[in-house]
């Protein structure tokens, strides 16, 4: 552990924190909140930007992992994606997204028929995401803590449960990892909130496999790998499953499908301390 790292731990070990050291080399406070179960959600809500809708959407990816693992309910399984390209949590009217008979009110099914979902509680969980940046930029970092407790409020008062995606770094600013973990943890331990921890897992399949690319050409957005590992480590914060060997690989290869599995639960497993 380099000195400033260890300077951090110690600091936060004085504060009265518990941290923790994942295999990928970060130290970050412990989350509180490991797991949605014994009632797992079955329907979300991803409320985000462009992260969310590169390469077709990964919330669709999710319920398409989600259906291959339990095919006996696969009708059960559905997700909604609600995104503003750059947006950040203060973007979005959470509060208007619960109104009945709008965003999620049917869907279709695999013949293309229409399914009018019943009224009532619109979805299980909401997965929220800020901007890439917004939860460690010097000027609206205020504005994420301000915004996790305002939306996590709104989506409990929905009767589902608020939950916080961790996004990853850039490319070429690695040192955002460590950040976005620690804004992120702390925002889901003082909302009660599970965080998923995507951006830990674009960490570890770097350190592990660097030459597999994770990013698109602007070194931001995911390429179909980086969504794919994104939408697993979703999967198995949401499920409590574990996604290796699920058979869905979103037109991934097999051997890189299987890693990126592997990753995403390595990950979930290590950052809830399983």
């Amino acid at each position: 552990m380099s000195k400033t790292l260890r300077g951090i731990t110690i600091a936060l070990a004085a504060a009265g924190l518990t941290v923790l050291s994942s295999s990928a080399g970060f130290s970050q406070t412990r989350p509180a909140v490991t797991s949605l179960g014994p009632d797992y959600p079955k329907t979300a809500m991803f409320i985000g930007n462009s992260f969310f809708y590169y390469n077709n959407g990964m919330p669709g990816l999710v319920t398409l992992l989600e259906k291959a693992a339990d095919p006996a309910q696969a009708k059960d399984y559905r997700n909604i994606m609600v995104t503003i390209g750059g947006s950040g949590f203060d973007w979005h009217d959470v509060e208007h997204y619960f109104r009945p008979n709008a965003i999620g009110s049917y869907s279709f099914d695999d013949n293309n028929n229409i399914v009018f979902n019943k009224s009532g509680k619109l979805v299980d969980a909401a997965v929220m995401m800020d901007c890439s940046q917004c939860p460690i930029h010097p000027t609206l970092k205020a504005v994420f803590t301000e915004y996790t407790r305002k939306n996590a409020d709104i989506v409990r008062a929905k009767g589902a449960k608020p939950i916080f995606f961790m996004s990853w770094a850039y490319a070429d600013k690695p040192e955002m990892t460590a950040q976005l973990a620690e804004a992120y943890t702390l925002a889901g331990n003082a909302n009660n909130a599970l965080v998923i921890p995507a951006g830990l897992a674009f960490a570890k399949s770097v350190g592990k496999q660097p030459e597999l690319n994770l990013y698109a050409p602007d070194k931001r957005h995911p390429s179909p790998a980086g969504t794919y590992l994104a939408a697993c480590v979703v999967f198995a914060a949401l499920t409590g499953k574990s996604p290796v060997g699920n058979s869905h690989l979103a037109g991934i290869d097999p051997p890189t499908a299987k890693f990126l599995q592997e990753i995403a639960w390595e990950t979930v497993q290590e950052y809830y301390g399983k």
